[in-house]
């Protein structure tokens, strides 16, 4: 089989949108959607600044079992504001991560996936989406104590902003080639330390430093997969049953403080040279 007949047969977890995902991910029949668009959650403040607001404001929280057990898949809709947190959005995964933990304070064992798909911080919204970033971050910290919780970005928007953090706090990150990741986006760069350090269009450049394998090999993610549903589904059961890792990434700041102090801040960075010093010692 050539490689395109394998591509063209492949089941695409991109080309999926948030809820067609929530549902490949969870056993079959299983997935119960929590605050669907009938509830009517939409934005108060987006109206207002004259930008449509929808009625699941571009999060889907489903509830099922995943390989028979409970779990919650927190899919956000990149399609939508640029899958950006606002008050709505960003309540309703630290409202469905809190009452994960609730389940299992009262021995129901309920587990955790977030697809990251997000911008960050929602601009219209400001505050409001970074106390609810905030808010997502703290239920991570708490449901990860019981259960691992999984975080995948796969593509195409990335998870940039305040949500890379959460996505830092995961007990495990799954990201494929197409996947990006970093604090800041291309462009906001750019805008800030100017093209000659980050040209937002040369596209190669920023896979090569933000992108899926880039991140795997620096150890800042903990599954390097391809886009197909099937393959992604098995990683996220294998790091489920692999349980709670012995240390978490956040609980390793020194270690990653030192990898950074040896960046040479004053000459442009090369995939290479951050490969090389990042993949120093263990970070798993």
């Amino acid at each position: 089989m050539s490689t395109i007949q394998q591509l063209l047969q492949r089941d695409s977890f991109i080309e999926r949108g948030a809820r067609s995902r929530a549902r490949a991910l969870l056993d079959a029949g299983s997935m119960r959607e929590l605050l669907d668009p009938f509830c009517g959650l939409a934005s108060p403040w987006l109206p207002q600044q004259g930008v449509t607001a929808q009625a699941d404001d571009g999060v889907v929280v489903a509830k099922g079992l995943f390989d028979g057990q409970p779990a919650v898949v927190l899919a956000i809709e990149g399609g939508y504001q640029g899958g950006s947190m606002g008050e709505v959005g960003g309540a309703k995964i630290a409202g469905a991560l809190e009452l994960a933990a609730h389940d299992n304070r009262q021995g129901v064992p309920t587990r955790a996936v977030i697809l990251f798909e997000t911008g960050g911080v929602r601009l219209q919204e400001a505050n409001l989406g970074l106390a609810a970033i905030a808010e997502i971050q703290a239920a991570i910290v708490d449901l990860r104590r019981y259960q691992p919780v999984i975080g995948i970005t796969a593509g195409t928007v990335g998870c940039y902003g305040g949500m890379s953090v959460a996505a830092g706090l995961c007990s495990y990150l799954v990201v494929t080639r197409e996947a990006r990741l970093g604090l800041n986006g291309p462009a906001v760069i750019e805008q800030e330390a100017g093209v000659e350090e980050f040209d937002s269009r040369n596209k190669p450049f920023i896979w090569s430093l933000t992108g899926g394998e880039q991140r795997f090999d620096t150890g800042l993610a903990d599954a390097y997969v391809e886009d197909d549903t099937a393959q992604i589904r098995a990683t996220v059961a294998e790091l489920f049953a692999r349980g709670l890792p012995q240390q978490h990434r956040s609980g390793q700041a020194d270690l990653f403080l030192a990898r950074l102090s040896a960046v040479d801040a004053t000459v442009q960075a090369t995939p290479d040279a951050v490969r090389t010093i990042y993949s120093k010692g263990d970070a798993s």
